[in-house]
Order: C-alpha cells, then structure tokens, then sequence
C-alpha cells in the first residue's frame, strides 16, 4: 500500500526528481516507510514512489522496481494470491529477487501482457514502463479499491494516487460545475454514465476493471476494460447446501490470502454481521487474540457497542474503541476534506477516519473489513422492493410469502400501486424515474438560477432494472460501492494503514452474481446466504439481526452544535460567492439531518464551501 507518482513527456524541463518529489511529498502520508525516484536515460518518463511496507520489508522490495532490464514499475495495493502466481511463473522460467508481490506483478506482464490482469487477486493500481516498446501499461483493480489518477495533454501525462501530487506540480485545481451541480441535488459523488469524470476538469480516473497503455512517442493514450460480471447469467439448479460449501469454500480463500503480511494485522469491528463474519473466520482459522478497532457512540439510537462487546467477548478479541464527538468533527473537518479531496456525503467516514487513527496508534497496520457485502448480497433496505418487484412479475405466491415474512420482522420498506406498475412496466418507469428526478434537481431552490441554467445537466441515470441482480450490478460496478472504497482508501492512507477487504474477491462475487435471487434475499430477511453459512460461527442472535442499518454516527446531533452551524454558515457565504447558492441561503434556518438522510443538504454545502475555498 503506497503513493504512486509518475510523469512522461517529451519536455525535457517538465521531468526532474525535483518535480517527481513535489508529488511525492504531496503523497508522503500514503507511505511513511521510504522514498524513491527514477528518470530513465532518455529522459521522457520518471517515477516517483512513497513506501507502506507490508510484504517484504526489506530493501528487495522498494520501488520503484526494475525487472528483466526492461521493465520498472510503481504499485500501490496488493495482489494477494502472489504466492500461487509466483509458483507459477516459476515453472515457466521466471525467477525473482525478492519476497514482494510487486515483482510477480512484472513477470506476470511480461508472461501474459495485458491479460495478467486475469489472474490477480488483489486490490491494486500500478504503472510498468516498458522501456523496448516505449510504452506506459497501467491498471486499477476490479472494483476501484485503489486510486488512479491522470492529466493528459499535448507535452505530459501526468499520473498519481491522490490529486493533491497533480496540484503540486501545477495541474490546475478547476471546479467541475456539473458534479457538483449533481452533489448538491442528488449527493452523487460519482457520474454513473463516464466513470472517469472527477470534481474538476481536466483530472480524469481510469475506471475500475480498467488499464490503459500510453504509447509515448504517438502520444497515444487507449483505454480498456479487462472485467466483467455477467449477470443475465443464473445457475437455477444450484442447491442450498452447494451454495453454502461453495460460498464458505471462497469466503475462507479470500480471507486465508488477505491474512498474508509481514506486518500486524487486526480487523475493524462494527458490531454488525459483516465484520463479525470476517472476524469469526480469521478466528476459525488462526485462533489468537487479535486487535479490533471499533467507533461507539453511548447514548445515540444506533449505538453499537452492546454488540461489539458480545462479539468481542465471544472470540476473546482486544476491542478498542474511539467515541468520536462534535468536537473533534470541528477540530479535523478541514484535515479530513484535505485528504477525501472529493466531495463526501455525510459524517460516517469522519468516524471512519477516526477508527483508523486507533489502529495505527496501537501499531496495528493492517486492517480487515467488511465492506462490499451490502451492495453483493443485497444489504440495504432499499432493494427488498427490488426483489418485490421481480416476484410480482416471476412468482406472486413467493411474493406475498416474502411481504409477510418482512412485515413480521419489523420491515417498512413501502410496497403498493407505483411499485407494481414499476413491475409490469419496468423501460417505462425507469424513464419515467428519471425524468422526474432531472426536474426535481431543477427545482432546487438553494441554487442559484445562472448556476443551474449553465451547469445544471442531471447525472441521474437509474436504468429499469427487471431482477434484482441488475441493481446489486449497478451498486457494486456503476454508482455506489466505488464511493465507499473512495473513502475506506484516503481515510486509511491518511495514517498510514492498508485495508483489505474478504467480501470483494472477485471470485467469490462471481458465485453471488451467478445464483438465483433467492439465495441474497430469503423469508424476508437480507443477505441470507451469508446469515446461513456465518450462522454455526457467529454469537447467539447475531447472525438473524435485523436491527443494523448500516454505519451511522449521531450526525444530526453533532449539525445542532453552534460551533458546527458557525462551519455550515461559513461555507454558504462561501458558496453564495462564488455563485453557486443565492443569497437568502445564508440566512436559512439549518436542517441538521442523519447521516443518510436524502435531503441532507446543510451538510454537502459544509463540504462542498471547504472544498471549494
């Protein structure tokens, strides 16, 4: 896990280590433990590299690396089935100079060029210079865990892992109208119809599931995908039992190979069934003490710390906690917007933020997490209405089954007219969704009329979707999970910390994408495949909680703090300057709000004026 920087140019006063090290000191936070540059002897292309050392902790594995006398590459991530490609690659020939996963990466793409990619695990975004075809190869995992950004013009491409190593060199820091035209009216973070588009002009991501190939004396820059799901795919034979072996089988893999480190590893622990799963697993097979690191909240309505503490006790583990409040929310605002760098949509990754403070405080440098298995196994509340409307259509006996099993657990989710017509006419109410929401965002009275009628172009793009295999995709690949991994990267890189992530192996979110509905959603309850496997490893009562609705600090409490409205107000004259809100903004009544409260537009201007400053 590291800070990854690079330049290529024809312009000779555009490459220097001078240069390389202003990025790389802008990205000094992403790794503590070392420093290195490299220009190659034409000088046309330079790399600059910041080091977390997590697999080989000698100088074997500092970067940037070199391989075969043709190859240097800079990564930032890790491939976590190194061991069994190694082995491979070794019996083809390859040999290797050190213990880190980052030369497998070299001698995997000398092996199989662009169709490496195939074969890792991991989460990852690295770049090889391949010094006899002249050509830059560069490439971010399956589901955008790790960050890539890039400027390209007609004399440099300009690469790193965070925009600040961009800025520092000169990039300009120009404002994308239209993002934050849909953050404010829909509190997207992201553009679901060109996943390359961030905050401000001119900064480009390469996509998840994508690599790119600069061909640098064309000056050609391409782009590909390299992964995909195929979710009309379903095994409708599968078995309850085959599914549980399976998904137990590749849930243990994955977390069998993410327990490689050469350095402490512990888990974040929320006191819900996903990190409970993660740890239950670690424990059944490495039993020890391990650290957890838990945010609590005593007092607050979604408190979690009776759970954490069962599941503590259960599996004897050394839970720390943090309690974070309004005051230390005022006191880090502007850190923490410094290193998120984009927009974020409520105060749940600030306690986040927190979380990962402990642990690299308690020398912990690897943590798991339970991220991810919301959006692939139909977590949330908002898709039961989802699978509703595909048994309306496929199975209406399962369909009032499943209603009556929900209401007699206590779910609300709302189910009547509007829902079956969306049903029977899916292409119609998807469009008709959509227009409805463009107009809304229109509507937003906040804004100001010059600012709307310029920028105000709506991103919402919620295609019809018939199975609920098509809005788990759309969540995990299109607009939502990346949001999430976006936070989980700056919050924990902010203090130096990896975080691994069990529930996004890709080989286990191919099982769960290729069988039926049922197996995601069951006798109203979410996420029933992994309630059933977990079941014989979790404490009493954990595994059939429906009470946990997700990662939630007392937001809304802390948005009632003068101190924080004083923030608030400040960041709307900030905003009403630069045209953005009208004037009688400022002087509106806040609506504190919960963190994932729809209208929560007090707090995207908080974020959004500091951003801006």
């Amino acid at each position: 896990m590291c800070g990854i920087a690079g330049i290529l140019t024809h312009q000779p006063d555009l490459l220097s280590v001078q240069r390389l090290t202003k990025m790389t000191e802008a990205l000094a936070h992403r790794g503590p433990n070392g420093e290195g540059h490299w220009i190659n002897k034409a000088h046309t292309i330079g790399f600059g590299h910041r080091r977390l050392s997590i697999i080989d902790l000698s100088a074997a594995g500092a970067q940037p690396m070199h391989y075969l006398g043709r190859y240097t590459i800079i990564h930032n991530g890790e491939i976590y089935n190194y061991l069994e490609i190694k082995e491979t690659l070794r019996q083809k020939g390859y040999s290797f100079h050190s213990q880190s996963d980052t030369e497998v990466i070299m001698a995997a793409y000398d092996c199989y060029r662009s169709n490496c990619l195939q074969y890792f695990d991991g989460m990852f975004a690295f770049a090889i210079w391949d010094e006899q075809e002249q050509t830059l190869f560069a490439a971010r995992d399956r589901f955008g865990e790790k960050p890539f950004f890039y400027y390209f013009d007609d004399i440099q491409f300009v690469f790193a892992s965070e925009m600040k190593a961009l800025w520092a060199v000169g990039i300009e820091k120009q404002m994308n109208e239209k993002m934050f035209f849909n953050y404010f009216t829909l509190g997207y973070t992201q553009n679901p119809a060109a996943a390359e588009e961030t905050f401000y002009t001119e900064i480009n991501k390469l996509p998840a599931r994508s690599f790119i190939e600069y061909h640098l004396p064309e000056q050609r820059l391409t782009r590909s995908l390299y992964w995909n799901i195929d979710e009309d795919f379903i095994d409708e034979t599968i078995s309850d039992q085959q599914a549980i072996s399976q998904f137990n089988d590749l849930f243990t893999q994955s977390i069998q190979r993410r327990l490689r480190s050469d350095v402490p590893i512990g888990t974040s622990l929320s006191g819900g069934l996903d990190s409970s799963c993660v740890l239950a697993t670690i424990q059944s097979m490495a039993p020890r003490q391990y650290k957890t690191f838990s945010a609590i909240f005593p007092g607050f309505k979604q408190d979690e710390s009776g759970w954490i503490k069962k599941v503590s006790d259960h599996f004897t583990t050394q839970n720390h906690a943090v309690q974070p409040n309004a005051d230390r929310i005022i006191h880090d605002f502007e850190k923490i917007c410094y290193h998120q760098e984009e927009p974020f949509q409520s105060a749940s990754i600030m306690a986040q933020y927190y979380v990962y403070e402990l642990a690299r405080q308690q020398g912990v440098t690897v943590l798991l997490d339970g991220q991810g298995a919301d959006e692939i196994l139909a977590g949330y509340h908002k898709y039961y209405h989802w699978y509703w409307q595909q048994l309306f259509r496929d199975n209406k006996s399962a369909l009032y089954h499943e209603l009556n099993q929900a209401r007699s657990l206590g779910i609300t989710e709302p189910w009547g007219l509007k829902n079956k017509l969306a049903a029977a006419m899916p292409a119609y109410a998807g469009w008709y969704l959509r227009r409805q929401r463009a107009r809304q965002q229109l509507r937003q009275n906040d804004l100001n009329t010059d600012f709307v009628y310029e920028h105000g172009e709506s991103y919402y793009d919620i295609a019809h979707f018939e199975e609920l295999n098509n809005i788990l995709y759309y969540n995990t690949f299109v607009n939502g999970l990346e949001e999430l991994l976006r936070y989980a990267d700056r919050n924990s890189m902010a203090h130096g910390i990896e975080v691994r992530l069990p529930f996004l192996s890709h080989e286990l979110v191919q099982l769960l994408f290729a069988i039926p509905a049922r197996f995601k959603m069951r006798d109203g309850y979410t996420k029933w495949l992994l309630r059933k496997s977990m079941e014989p490893k979790l404490p009493a009562g954990l595994a059939w909680r429906t009470d946990k609705i997700g990662f939630e600090p007392p937001q809304q409490q802390w948005m009632h703090d003068a101190r924080l409205q004083e923030y608030i107000h400040e960041s709307k004259r900030t905003l009403v300057k630069q045209g953005i809100l009208k004037e009688q903004v400022i002087h509106k009544k806040i609506q504190p709000q919960e963190a994932h409260a729809a209208d929560n537009y007090d707090w995207r201007y908080l974020v959004a004026g500091q951003l801006l400053r």
